[in-house]
């Protein structure tokens, strides 16, 4: 019987997740896509609850985790983690956790220890995203122990038949992430529309063009690459259709029209920074605020709001002026701002599943099955059969 009810959960899963997938973000309304996006993550959620619970069947007496992040001080990544550890917990395998302190070398390190201290499942947060060689070398260290090792989050190439060669190469290997342009292609449409119904509130000086700071978090990042791509590019071609000029960058001295974090860890200190220098040179004072900021994710979305409140902007109260900011990683704390009316809007990048499919795939790798057995209910890329794409969704608290 409860084989049965599995089943059908599975059949219904499936079934939400195939309707939630139809269709192009487009010209959807803003409601509409947050609606999409909902009905994605709860077919996303229905089809990882009953597939980890299937999973459960397999034997896992002789599991040894060993799941090492980039950082722990990043904000996603912990949400990750915490999510992880539980669904770890669950399964009631042992595990261990590695901080890698945003240090490559360190994490190969770790792999080796991990390795010589009887761990045969291997989760890896590469440190160096998109390195086809740092990818490969902890690929050739797994296959040389004869165990599986899963990939999550940051990429382990910059190009498809990077990827390829890397997740091909052995095939106790698997990738977990997120469509890359997906996350900058729903942050520019959510920008776009909010900007339209916005239009003259935003324009604070009344020039008729919307001036804009990027904050971008990683350089050579493919998230980073094509957050702050898209989420330019497809908010420009709302304004655009709609009759509006596009975004203007507000230092037309800036020819890159970022400003990154150079320690690469997306933070909100070095957002906060930038955004300080900022307004000592572009305010309302001088005509030419800065009038929108988009952030490659969260946690520098919070460093510009605590740069605008000393200034006394974005106060969340009605006397009180609001630039618009955009982030993306829909975490606790940027959720809040939202509530709170410091913030705009932000894209949801789904910890919970990311860490349930992960744990499904420790199951497979722990109990001897094909690492990607059972997964076709997930979004599996086209191109690469094992790696599995984690949906995003729009959140503005709406």
């Amino acid at each position: 019987m409860k084989k049965k009810c599995l089943a059908l959960l599975l059949c219904m899963a499936m079934t939400v997740a195939v309707l939630a997938g139809c269709g192009g973000t487009g010209s959807n309304s803003d409601s509409q896509e947050t609606t999409k996006a909902t009905q994605a993550n709860d077919g996303s959620k229905a089809v990882s609850e009953a597939m980890t619970e299937t999973a459960q069947g397999g034997d896992l007496s002789d599991a040894d985790v060993a799941v090492f992040y980039y950082t722990f001080s990043d904000t996603y990544i912990s949400s990750v983690r915490t999510a992880l550890d539980a669904e770890l917990d669950a399964l009631g395998v042992i595990y261990q956790d590695y901080d890698s302190n945003n240090n490559q070398t360190t994490q190969n390190e770790q792999v080796d220890t991990a390795i010589s201290k009887g761990a045969n499942v291997l989760v890896v947060n590469l440190v160096t995203t998109g390195s086809v060689d740092s990818a490969q070398a902890l690929v050739d260290k797994a296959s040389a122990a004869g165990i599986p090792i899963i990939f999550f989050n940051r990429a382990v190439g910059t190009t498809t038949e990077e990827e390829q060669s890397v997740l091909g190469s052995y095939d106790k290997c698997a990738f977990v992430g997120t469509d890359a342009p997906e996350a900058g292609h729903m942050q520019g449409q959510m920008i776009g529309d909010f900007l339209l119904e916005n239009y003259d509130d935003v324009d604070l000086n009344g020039d008729g063009v919307i001036s804009y700071a990027m904050f971008m978090g990683e350089l050579g990042n493919t998230e980073a690459i094509y957050r702050t791509q898209y989420a330019v590019e497809d908010a420009n071609a709302v304004l655009t259709e709609a009759g509006k000029p596009e975004l203007e960058f507000f230092d037309s001295s800036n020819t890159d029209q970022y400003q990154v974090d150079q320690t690469g860890a997306w933070s909100a200190a070095a957002a906060n920074e930038y955004m300080v220098t900022n307004l000592s040179q572009f305010n309302e004072e001088n005509g030419n605020m800065i009038e929108l900021v988009i952030c490659n994710n969260d946690a520098m979305a919070e460093g510009i709001i605590t740069a605008l409140n000393d200034k006394g902007y974005n106060m969340g109260t009605d006397d009180s002026v609001k630039i618009p900011v955009f982030g993306v990683d829909a975490t606790d704390a940027a959720k809040q701002l939202i509530a709170d009316g410091k913030m705009s809007g932000t894209i949801k990048q789904d910890a919970e599943g990311m860490a349930a499919c992960i744990a499904f795939l420790v199951t497979n790798a722990a109990s001897g099955k094909d690492i990607m057995d059972g997964t076709d209910a997930y979004n599996i890329s086209e191109d690469i059969s094992n790696k599995i794409y984690i949906p995003y969704g729009i959140f503005t608290g709406e």
